[in-house]
């Protein structure tokens, strides 16, 4: 069996990946791709994108950020801060492209609303979970939390394409945390 980590496994899990969460938007898999392939080129090309993280040349999970970049670029995610408002959480995962057809958010206690970001963040996850849809951060190990939306159906396959390519993935409301 051949290395699970090596780059075209990580190249074709990354465009799978893409593929999954944007499959109206192939420029994401482009982007992803580009950083893969072509990471100095990649980090010309959006050095100023990059400067915000304080990425000035290439590093090893350029790809992934590239990946997130992309994803919010398109409206597919939404990055939040560890010291986040419950509301301004809500109104940015109200405005994913990705969001549910059926709103959680008549699902919601009062309480809730009164958590700490993260778990916030998990209740949201729960209350996503309970209409079946799923919301996952794609792990940068900051203190941020990029969140996609995508189908619950779908979580197990974005897990599993993640751990190929050597990225982790938190699914929010389940209590675990997977790789």
């Amino acid at each position: 069996m051949s290395d699970p980590h090596d780059a075209d496994a990580i190249r074709a899990s990354l465009a799978e990946i893409a593929a999954l969460l944007a499959p109206a938007h192939p420029a994401v898999a482009e982007e992803v791709l580009r950083a893969h392939d072509s990471p100095h080129d990649y980090v010309s090309a959006f050095e100023n994108r990059l400067a915000d993280r304080g990425i000035d040349e290439p590093v090893d999970n350029l790809a992934w950020i590239a990946l997130i970049d992309a994803l919010d670029a398109h409206g597919l995610l939404a990055e939040f801060d560890w010291k986040e408002d419950a509301q301004e959480i809500r109104d940015r995962l109200r405005k994913l492209e990705s969001r549910p057809s059926v709103d959680p958010w008549v699902l919601f206690e009062a309480e809730e609303t009164l958590l700490p970001t993260e778990r916030f963040l998990h209740a949201c996850g729960r209350r996503y979970r309970e209409i079946g849809a799923a919301l996952a951060v794609l792990d940068i190990e900051s203190d941020c939390y990029p969140v996609v939306g995508l189908r619950a159906a779908r979580a197990d396959e974005l897990t599993a394409l993640a751990a190929r390519a050597g990225f982790p993935v938190q699914h929010l409301g389940t209590g675990r945390r997977r790789r």
